[in-house]
Protein backbone atom coordinates (compact mmCIF):
# COMPACT_ATOMS: atom_id res chain seq x y z
CA UNK A 1 0.00 0.00 0.00
CA UNK A 2 2.82 2.49 1.20
CA UNK A 3 4.39 1.76 -2.45
CA UNK A 4 0.65 2.48 -4.51
CA UNK A 5 1.28 6.17 -2.36
CA UNK A 6 4.32 6.63 -2.95
CA UNK A 7 4.07 6.14 -6.61
CA UNK A 8 0.86 8.06 -6.66
CA UNK A 9 2.67 11.13 -5.09
CA UNK A 10 5.26 10.79 -7.72
CA UNK A 11 2.94 10.68 -10.65
CA UNK A 12 1.19 13.49 -9.07
CA UNK A 13 4.13 15.89 -8.90
CA UNK A 14 5.47 15.03 -11.92
CA UNK A 15 2.50 16.07 -13.59
CA UNK A 16 2.41 19.17 -11.63
CA UNK A 17 6.00 20.16 -12.71
CA UNK A 18 5.03 19.22 -16.23
CA UNK A 19 2.12 21.43 -16.29
CA UNK A 20 3.97 24.47 -14.68
CA UNK A 21 6.51 24.21 -17.17
CA UNK A 22 3.83 23.92 -20.03
CA UNK A 23 2.21 26.83 -18.56
CA UNK A 24 5.13 29.22 -19.30
CA UNK A 25 6.38 28.18 -22.57
CA UNK A 26 3.41 30.37 -24.17
CA UNK A 27 4.02 32.22 -27.28
CA UNK A 28 6.63 34.51 -28.85
CA UNK A 29 7.57 37.59 -26.88
CA UNK A 30 9.29 39.10 -30.17
CA UNK A 31 5.98 38.74 -32.48
CA UNK A 32 3.78 39.23 -29.02
CA UNK A 33 6.43 42.79 -28.63
CA UNK A 34 5.60 43.88 -32.50
CA UNK A 35 1.55 43.53 -32.18
CA UNK A 36 1.70 45.24 -28.74
CA UNK A 37 3.63 48.31 -30.63
CA UNK A 38 1.09 48.53 -33.21
CA UNK A 39 -2.00 47.65 -31.27
CA UNK A 40 -1.65 48.25 -27.58
CA UNK A 41 0.63 51.39 -27.53
CA UNK A 42 -2.08 53.67 -28.43
CA UNK A 43 -3.26 53.15 -24.53
CA UNK A 44 -0.31 51.28 -22.27
CA UNK A 45 3.20 51.63 -22.06
CA UNK A 46 4.53 48.47 -23.52
CA UNK A 47 7.95 49.16 -22.71
CA UNK A 48 9.62 48.68 -19.73
CA UNK A 49 9.95 52.60 -18.50
CA UNK A 50 7.35 54.40 -20.49
CA UNK A 51 4.69 55.69 -18.73
CA UNK A 52 1.10 54.93 -20.26
CA UNK A 53 -1.03 57.41 -23.18
CA UNK A 54 -3.98 56.52 -21.25
CA UNK A 55 -4.19 57.07 -17.68
CA UNK A 56 -6.33 54.62 -16.99
CA UNK A 57 -4.66 51.85 -18.89
CA UNK A 58 -2.12 49.99 -16.82
CA UNK A 59 1.46 49.72 -17.98
CA UNK A 60 2.36 46.21 -19.52
CA UNK A 61 5.31 46.06 -16.83
CA UNK A 62 2.90 46.70 -14.00
CA UNK A 63 0.41 44.01 -15.58
CA UNK A 64 3.07 41.01 -15.57
CA UNK A 65 4.31 42.11 -11.91
CA UNK A 66 0.63 42.29 -10.76
CA UNK A 67 0.89 39.13 -7.81
CA UNK A 68 -0.24 36.23 -9.05
CA UNK A 69 -0.26 37.12 -12.65
CA UNK A 70 -0.13 33.86 -15.15
CA UNK A 71 -0.78 33.17 -18.60
CA UNK A 72 -3.96 31.75 -17.63
CA UNK A 73 -4.90 34.79 -16.37
CA UNK A 74 -3.88 36.88 -18.49
CA UNK A 75 -5.61 34.89 -21.04
CA UNK A 76 -8.73 36.01 -19.62
CA UNK A 77 -7.75 39.54 -18.97
CA UNK A 78 -7.03 39.87 -22.55
CA UNK A 79 -10.43 38.13 -23.81
CA UNK A 80 -12.85 40.24 -21.13
CA UNK A 81 -13.87 43.60 -22.04
CA UNK A 82 -12.68 46.23 -19.44
CA UNK A 83 -14.43 49.11 -18.06
CA UNK A 84 -12.12 51.91 -20.12
CA UNK A 85 -10.80 49.66 -22.64
CA UNK A 86 -12.41 50.34 -26.29
CA UNK A 87 -14.07 47.50 -28.05
CA UNK A 88 -11.15 45.87 -28.99
CA UNK A 89 -10.14 42.70 -29.25
CA UNK A 90 -6.92 41.25 -29.52
CA UNK A 91 -6.36 38.00 -32.63
CA UNK A 92 -6.72 34.67 -30.81
CA UNK A 93 -3.63 34.15 -33.10
CA UNK A 94 -2.05 36.32 -31.17
CA UNK A 95 -2.96 36.14 -27.88
CA UNK A 96 -0.23 33.72 -26.75
CA UNK A 97 2.58 35.80 -28.33
CA UNK A 98 0.98 39.11 -26.09
CA UNK A 99 1.15 36.80 -23.16
CA UNK A 100 4.46 35.82 -23.93
CA UNK A 101 5.45 39.56 -24.21
CA UNK A 102 3.70 41.08 -20.95
CA UNK A 103 5.38 38.00 -18.90
CA UNK A 104 8.62 38.83 -20.41
CA UNK A 105 8.40 42.22 -18.39
CA UNK A 106 8.32 40.43 -15.55
CA UNK A 107 10.69 41.03 -13.05
CA UNK A 108 13.55 38.49 -11.99
CA UNK A 109 12.79 37.52 -8.55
Amino acid sequence: MERLALFSLVLLFGVAVSTSAMAQQVGDSGAGAAYAKQYCSKCHAIGDTQISPEPKAPRFKDIANTPGMTPVVLDVWLRTPHVYMPNIVVEADQIDNVIAYILSLKKSQ
